[in-house]
Order: C-alpha cells, then sequence, then structure tokens
C-alpha cells in the first residue's frame, strides 16, 4: 500500500512501488484529468504539481513520492493562481483540440507560483509541454494575461 496526498485529501493505494504516478493517479484514483501522452516524459500532458513543481508523472514511480503533496487539474482551480490561469485560458480561448491543455495549465501554474512575472524568456523555457494544435502563441498570451 502506498500513502499518498492529492489534492489536499490522504489516499491509501495498492500499487507496485516502481507503477508510474500517471497510472496511479487515473486508473486507481479515477482523476482521468491527467492525461496519458507519449509515457517519456517528453510532451507534458501528464504534468502534475509535486509541492507545486511541475513534474511529469508518467515518470514519477509512485514510491519515490513520500509525504509530497500531489495537486493535479481536478483541484487547480482552488489555488489562487491556478484560478488565474484557468480563466486566462478560458477567456483566450487557447484550447483548440483540448487534450495537451490539462498539462499546459499545470505548467504555468507552476511558472507562476515560482515567477509572478515571467518574461518571454521565462514562459518560453518553462512552457515546454507539446501542444500538436500548435496554441503555443495562445499559450504564451494566456500566461502572460495570468501574470498581469
Amino acid at each position: 500500500m502506498v500513502q499518498l496526498s492529492v489534492n489536499g485529501h490522504p489516499y491509501e493505494v495498492e500499487a507496485e512501488p516502481d507503477t508510474p504516478l500517471l497510472f496511479v493517479l487515473r486508473d486507481s484514483l479515477g482523476m482521468t484529468g491527467t492525461k496519458y501522452g507519449c509515457g517519456i516524459g517528453q510532451c507534458g500532458a501528464c504534468t502534475v504539481l509535486l509541492d507545486g513543481q511541475a513534474i511529469r508523472s508518467c515518470q514519477i514511480p509512485v514510491e519515490s513520492i513520500g509525504a509530497q503533496a500531489i495537486t493535479t487539474i481536478e483541484a487547480i482551480e482552488r489555488d489562487a493562481v491556478g484560478a488565474r490561469v484557468v480563466a486566462a485560458w478560458i477567456g483566450i480561448e487557447v484550447p483548440q483540440c483540448g487534450y495537451c491543455q490539462s498539462g499546459q495549465v499545470m505548467a504555468a501554474t507552476s511558472l507562476l507560483k515560482q515567477t509572478p512575472k515571467p518574461s518571454d524568456a521565462d514562459i518560453a523555457g518553462a512552457m515546454t509541454n507539446l501542444c500538436r494544435c500548435g496554441t503555443y502563441n495562445a499559450i504564451a498570451a494566456a500566461v502572460r494575461q495570468a501574470a498581469a
């Protein structure tokens, strides 16, 4: 059994120690807002916050989480910064297909929590998640709006 703190709630989950966090979130806890994309940590669709830091949950074994707090897209609007990011995403109408957007929102929230007034270079450096629809300009605009 693995004990986790997800979105402010304690969970005890039966999982092998090397199971990626992504699969525990989706399959054991039913939190399907975190998406499976590439499975190798490249695309960022699986991004969640681990103690406020954006991480690729497909690459983190559940045994390595320990007491760290996990935040998923399901709870991001409970955070003031996350709520601003979501509002900007909606206001600018960032999503096209939407598949990558939960990971994008999580990455943007992490960036703004660490760097409240990011430069364009900061945004480019932090927003490395892939978007097949190519909404990168809208994503950057939404990050700038959420920071304003």
